[in-house]
């Protein structure tokens, strides 16, 4: 009982010592920024400690975050394993070939009022599909290696990507497209040179978007049939063997690698988007 009286109290400390960084003056500097989630979430695993400790909650239902971490030192190696096969091959793979396909095809839609009218209804209803229904499928068409789960990355990635980067080479105005034309500026000039820049935005917004989707159909694709390694299939594996311990430590190496990946690719935007009113609000 005495862990859930120290977790409570530190929450509680941590909770009026966060909201007080919230409030104070530096709040606009980075190192405060950083730390106030940094914070929050260390009070958090603080709190899940005292709390299965506390009272007494067996290992199979929650394990306590102290076992998970010990879990997690003793079984590097798997997990390296698995986070190869299931991050860098099979979600970056298939983000890599996804986005690729859908900024073509977006072009390609810009250029088609067939396509517009035809292809992008087709993609809203094809990204409502669920992915337990598509991935056997591509499973059985691709086999049980990482090809199968990029084949499921692809089609989860791609139309949010499509949506986001057609909306986005809408935005230039009629104004700044006749200007463009008053210099004789073709069509690919003034895709390169003005409607691609102005789509960036919306394009690195999709790109946010189907940084979570590729790892969570890469996870979920590998529950349908993996080799002997991959996160998907040790938490499969895991939680019919009950050791939740090692399920939690592959949730937690997924949780970083998600984090890892989104930060890159909104470090990116920052960098390509600079100009945006967006990043300059927050300068």
């Amino acid at each position: 009982m005495s862990w859930l009286v120290f977790a409570l109290a530190f929450w509680i400390g941590a909770w009026i010592f966060n909201a007080w960084l919230a409030h104070s003056r530096w709040w606009r500097s980075r190192p405060v920024r950083i730390a106030i989630p940094v914070l929050f979430g260390v009070t958090l695993i603080v709190l899940w400690e005292g709390l299965v400790r506390g009272f007494d909650v067996s290992p199979v239902i929650l394990p306590a975050p102290s076992a998970v971490a010990k879990t997690f030192t003793a079984s590097t190696e798997v997990l390296w394993e698995d986070f190869r096969q299931t991050v860098l091959k099979g979600a970056l793979s298939g983000f890599a070939i996804g986005t690729a396909a859908a900024l073509v095809t977006a072009v390609a839609i810009d250029r088609s009022t067939f396509l517009t009218r035809g292809l992008l209804p087709i993609g809203n209803f094809v990204a409502a599909l669920p992915i337990v229904g598509i991935a056997p499928i591509l499973v059985g068409w691709f086999g049980f290696d990482w090809h199968s789960k990029a084949a499921v990355v692809v089609v989860m990635v791609y139309f949010p990507i499509l949506v986001n980067t057609v909306q986005g080479l809408r935005e230039t105005d009629a104004m700044q497209r006749d200007l463009m034309r008053t210099y004789a500026a073709g069509y690919t000039d003034t895709l390169i040179k003005l409607r691609l820049p102005a789509a960036l935005p919306f394009v690195f917004n999709g790109l946010k978007i189907a940084t979570t989707l590729a790892l969570i159909g890469a996870i979920v694709a590998e529950y349908f049939g993996s080799p002997t390694r991959g996160m998907g299939f040790r938490i499969s594996t895991g939680v019919g063997s009950l050791t939740i311990d090692l399920v939690w430590a592959e949730i937690a190496v997924s949780a970083m690698a998600g984090t890892a990946f989104y930060g890159l690719v909104a470090w990116l935007e920052k960098r390509v988007t600079f100009w945006h009113p967006s990043h300059r609000a927050n300068d």
